[in-house]
């Protein structure tokens, strides 16, 4: 098994990389790093010689100091070598670079100068280096204004902002998700590259990309209507654009009961797309679930009982609570990367229909067990 580090584990990318190395216990050890480990050189030397593989995020990727950022990239990086020197390491170390290296910025000129500076390192200490050049990223949890205009324009759309764009030209964009998995691919590999491109998977025009999100807004946000999603990266921005959304203000949803004497009429779902609609029942104080996805949409819809449904970010420990009731019908669509449950907390059964976008497939579930 390989004990695996990451600087820069709270950042974007950080998280959702160590969240998906915890996919792998099989292969993987986690070994947490705290930022203050770069001030601490005691504590950053036991984190260095205890990984076989650190991957090298910590960065800032936007100031209003351009100085500022030039120079805490490069001192962060000469910090970590200076450490991989002190305890001798043959660690394989991967590094975050970016397509603006051959740009005319502070910037770019930090994540050049840094990724120089580990592979001097790798080639006179005998250690692994990959450095990694990676275009554009996107996904859910990035910074507003920050990360990617992905996140500045779901932020804005999802808080009753105007998207402004500034310039519209195509941008080439990857995935998290995707980017994630080139990585552990590489922590696999555990092959000097010092110069591996990360080609983008995607390439749109920004008021195309912003149309996408406008859509997802009006069709979802404001209709409760599942879009149409014609391809992979539409999924991917679609939960993207759902992990912005307010969620203990917008859920849970009630449905409008249509009444006569007959009884009651409720429309629980409208889709542009397809997937596998199931029903259960849950006896009294009974909990279903304590799993999370990572691709999946799901909903929830409670029809009779009482329910309570809980929802916990995967490296969280804050638990949102959402009580339901037959009384008045309602849903919660579960979010990417959030452990989530039902529980029957009334005196009668519970009935719940679930919706969910994909066949169940017993190969590729992508089902994570987790307690909320």
């Amino acid at each position: 098994m390989l004990r695996v580090g990451i600087t820069g584990q709270e950042g974007f990318i950080g998280k959702h990389l160590y969240n998906s190395l915890g996919l792998f216990p099989d292969e993987f050890i986690l070994l947490p790093f705290k930022r203050d480990y770069f001030k601490d050189l005691d504590e950053l030397d036991r984190f260095v010689s205890s990984c076989d593989t650190i991957v090298h995020l910590a960065s800032l990727n936007r100031h209003n100091d351009v100085d500022i950022l030039y120079n805490t990239n490069i001192e962060l990086t000469n910090i970590l070598a200076a450490s991989l020197k002190r305890t001798k390491s043959k660690a394989h170390i991967l590094f975050s670079s970016s397509t603006q290296e051959n740009r005319d910025n502070q910037y770019g000129a930090s994540k050049r100068e840094s990724r120089g500076i580990l592979k001097q390192w790798a080639i006179h200490s005998g250690g692994i280096f990959t450095g990694m050049i990676i275009p554009n990223v996107f996904g859910p949890f990035g910074i507003p204004r920050y990360n990617s205009v992905v996140a500045t324009f779901c932020h804005q759309l999802t808080h009753g902002e105007a998207p402004r764009i500034e310039t519209d030209g195509d941008i080439g964009l990857i995935y998290v998700g995707e980017l994630v998995m080139k990585i552990i691919e590489q922590i696999r590999l555990r092959e000097n590259n010092y110069e591996l491109i990360i080609n983008h998977t995607n390439k749109i025009k920004v008021s195309a990309l912003l149309g996408l999100l406008s859509g997802f807004k009006k069709e979802y946000q404001d209709s409760g209507v599942i879009p149409a999603l014609n391809n992979p990266f539409e999924m991917n921005l679609f939960n993207s654009f759902r992990s912005y959304m307010p969620i203990e203000e917008y859920f849970p949803v009630k449905f409008t009961p249509h009444v006569d004497d007959r009884g009651a009429f409720v429309e629980l779902i409208r889709l542009n797309v397809g997937g596998q609609v199931s029903f259960s029942t849950t006896k009294p104080g009974v909990t279903r679930g304590n799993h999370f996805h990572t691709r999946k949409i799901e909903r929830f819809a409670v029809v009779k009982g009482k329910a309570l449904i809980q929802l916990r970010r995967i490296g969280s420990s804050e638990v949102l609570d959402f009580w339901l009731s037959g009384d008045q019908p309602a849903y919660v669509d579960m979010p990417i990367w959030y452990t989530h449950n039902i529980k029957n907390v009334g005196e009668e059964e519970l009935y719940t229909i679930f919706w969910i976008n994909e066949f169940y497939n017993p190969k590729d579930p992508d089902t994570f067990f987790e307690v909320v």
